[in-house]
Formats: structure tokens, sequence, C-alpha cells
């Protein structure tokens, strides 16, 4: 349990903090958005294009990665679809609990599995982020099509906004510098990386700042349906196609901590463009931060992740 607490414990760290800079309102102005954005559009595509045009991929087993991770996904996405009407939400808060079900931070999962496991925890992490970053993102704008809360023009924007993901994009770019034996040359790489290694400590303090502790007020029944079933049963549901499948080491321990991550931040901008319950989704973006911070290690610890 103390190597884990001591692996996740610096992460938390830097979320609180970014918790007490966005309170105090420091440094003021549209300093953190900005920011933000920086990290999203150049920092973290960085660090995806570093770090899988260089890995040996051959190394990660992908498509037992991909069926234990896209499968637990596709069951809970599924399963909170059918129980729909049985959950008496109406549509936007639905599509918000749906969000916070089937996105997760990748902030908090690339720079959990480094603490882990070091360069291969980064490297499953990268593949798992190409994996799940589309599928999550797809999932969640056909909840949104399918709860009617959004028109023609905005599926057009969601539709274009998938194609010029930077995350989306950095992974392409990334294996096919891999697969085609370019790499990163000269150079190339020393610049990437050293872009790549600011994204995780900027990126976990922008998640920090981000939380919105006022939005808990509004919590209820959607908030800790989502939340359960985030936090505790998708792990537990990742456990077990990981052993159905024979995923062990550091690729399980990877699987399950991306299983066990808080929902996304940027699903509060989703929520707010697609016509997703906005208040709901910062209350269940802000509790499931906090909760992690709790189930996080406990479960990574009680399954023996080491």
């Amino acid at each position: 349990m103390s190597d884990i607490a001591n692996a996740l414990g610096p992460l938390f760290l830097l979320i609180l903090l970014g918790a007490v800079l966005g309170w105090a309102r420091f440094p003021g102005g549209d300093f953190w958005p900005r920011l933000e954005r920086f990290i999203y559009y150049l920092l973290f595509p960085a660090m995806l294009v570093s770090t899988l045009a260089t890995a040996d991929v051959s190394q990660v087993p992908v498509i037992r990665l991909g069926v234990t991770l896209l499968g637990a996904m596709a069951l809970m996405g599924l399963g909170l679809w059918l129980a729909r009407y049985r959950l008496r939400l109406d549509p936007p808060a639905f599509t918000s609990a749906f969000q916070g079900v089937v996105r997760f931070n990748t902030y908090v999962g690339v720079a959990g599995a480094t603490a882990l496991h070091g360069t291969a925890g980064t490297t499953v992490a990268a593949v798992a982020v190409a994996l799940m970053v589309p599928s999550a993102n797809i999932l969640c704008v056909l909840a949104f099509i399918a709860s009617g809360t959004l028109g023609s023009a905005s599926l057009r924007q969601s539709a274009l906004a998938l194609l010029r993901n930077p995350l989306i994009l950095a992974c392409l770019l990334g294996i096919g510098l891999n697969f085609g034996g370019i790499g990163l040359p000269g150079w190339s790489f020393e610049a990437i990386e050293l872009l790549g290694n600011a994204a995780l400590p900027l990126g976990l303090v922008a998640v920090g700042v981000a939380l919105r502790p006022h939005a808990l007020w509004r919590s209820g029944k959607a908030f800790w349906l989502s939340s359960g079933l985030k936090l505790i049963v998708t792990p537990l549901a990742v456990l077990a196609l990981a052993w159905m499948v024979g995923l062990h080491g550091a690729d399980r321990d990877v699987a399950l901590l991306f299983a066990a991550l808080p929902t996304a931040t940027s699903a509060y901008i989703l929520a707010r463009q697609l016509g997703g319950d906005a208040e709901l989704m910062a209350a269940v973006i802000t509790g499931q931060t906090l909760l992690a911070m709790a189930t996080l290690p406990l479960l990574l610890h009680g399954f023996g992740v080491n």
C-alpha cells in the first residue's frame, strides 16, 4: 500500500495545489483556460507522439488490452443505456451521468501509469489512450444524439471536433512514425520529449483548477450512480475481462488504473455544448476526482498492483 501511496500521492498533491490556485484565482484573468488549451493542443500531444513514435509497441498486447478496456467501456455504456428508463433521469442529466461513466482523465492515467511502472507504464498508457479516446468520444456523442439533446448543427460540429481531436491525431502520428520506421530523428526527439515532459505536472494542476466544489450541492442520484459505476463497477469489469483474455503484469495494472480513473474535466465542455446538464457534470467531475483519491489506492492495492 505504501508503494502505491508514494506513487499516486504526488499526483493528488498537484491536483490539490491546482484546487487551491483556482480558489485563490491566481494568477487571475484567463490564464488557466489558455494554459489548459496549451496543454491539450500542444504539450500532451507532444508527450503521446514522443512515446508512441519511439516505443517498442510490439511488447504491448494491443488486442488483449483493447478487448479489456473497450469491452468494459462498451458494457458499461450499453448497460447504462438499457437502464435509462428505470433510472428516471431527464435526457440532459442522463448524458452527464453517461459521460461520467465512459470518459476518463488522461492526465491522471498517464501520470499514474508512469509513476507505477516507469517507461513501460507510459508506453502501455499511451496505447490505452490511443484506443480509448476515440471510442469514448464516439460513445458519448452517440448518447447525446440518441437522447435528443443536440441538433444537426451540433452533430456536424461534434463530428468535425472528433476528426480534429489533438489526442487522436497525436496517437495516429506517433503510431505512423513508429510503424514507418522513421521515429523522431535528430534533435526532434529531445525537443518533443521536453515539451511532453511538461504536460503531466501542468495537466494535473489544471485538473485541480477545474474542480467546482460548490457544484457538489447539486449532486444527487445521478452523481452517486455515475460515480459508483465508474470508480467501482468498471474496474471490476476490467479485472474480469483481463482474467478472461490473460492480461497480466504491468499491462493489467495499467488497464485497472485506467478503468478506475475519474471522468475527464473536458466532459463539462461537451455537456455545455451538446445540451447536457453542465452543473451536474461539474459535480460529477469534482466528486469523482475527490473520491478517486481514496478509491484508486485502495483498488490498486487490493488487487495486487505493485
